[in-house]
């Protein structure tokens, strides 16, 4: 077999020259050098992987921070119609304690005009005693006392001759002619006196009255 001569590598034929190794470390085509890390990935591709991963934890402290306003804004909300709730609730009390504080006060003044007005009429029995004269001593000490309890409870006595008469405290029994000296209807017997509980009458008075001269009587 005749052996073929030995060729210099710059002899080869230019179809068969073999093509250099690229080294590791040569620059790419841009001239800077593509770093290879320990597990085999290019630099650039770490680098573009941390930012990704720095992108999605800003992503999701911005989802959490838009979470914890949106449950502030609610908790806020909730807040107010408690609050409004509570206001409410505090009118209604203070309406129903109103309520039940005049309904107190009316069932106690309507205990004390049952319970006095009977006594009216006792009270002008004493009233006529002393028309007729001084009131013996037990006799006198027992009506004083009748007379302060009765006013302690809140119970007075009105009309008087001269008053001008008020059909809503006066009851007019009888008109007995016209008197040149007065200018309205006015009261000219006091035939029982009237009792009132604060402004609210327990008995009108009973009276005769005269008109002003010239006033046509009724």
């Amino acid at each position: 077999m005749t052996e073929e001569p030995q060729r210099a590598p710059d002899q080869q034929p230019e179809g068969e020259r073999a093509e250099p190794a690229p080294s590791p470390e040569a620059p790419d085509a841009d001239g800077a050098a593509d770093t290879v890390a320990p597990d085999g990935r290019h630099g650039f591709g770490e680098a573009a992987a941390e930012m990704a991963n720095e992108t999605e934890v800003e992503g999701g402290e911005t989802g959490e921070a838009r979470a914890a306003d949106d449950e502030l804004t609610l908790a806020r909300m909730e807040l107010e119609e408690r609050t409004r709730d509570l206001q409410r609730l505090q009118a209604e009390f203070l309406n129903y304690k109103r309520r039940v504080d005049r309904d107190r006060e009316l069932i106690r003044e309507n205990a004390t005009y049952q319970a006095l007005a009977p006594i009216t009429e006792v009270l002008d029995n004493i009233a006529r005693a002393r028309e007729h004269g001084p009131l013996e001593d037990g006799f006198r000490a027992v009506a004083d006392q009748l007379e302060r309890t009765v006013a302690t409870l809140g119970l007075s006595k009105f009309g008087a001759v001269g008053d001008a008469f008020d059909p809503t405290i006066h009851e007019a029994l009888s008109h007995i002619g016209e008197d040149p000296d007065v200018e309205v209807t006015t009261c000219k017997v006091i035939a029982k006196a009237g009792y009132r509980i604060g402004d609210r009458v327990v008995r009108a008075a009973q009276v005769l009255v005269v008109d002003p001269a010239g006033e046509p009587q009724e």
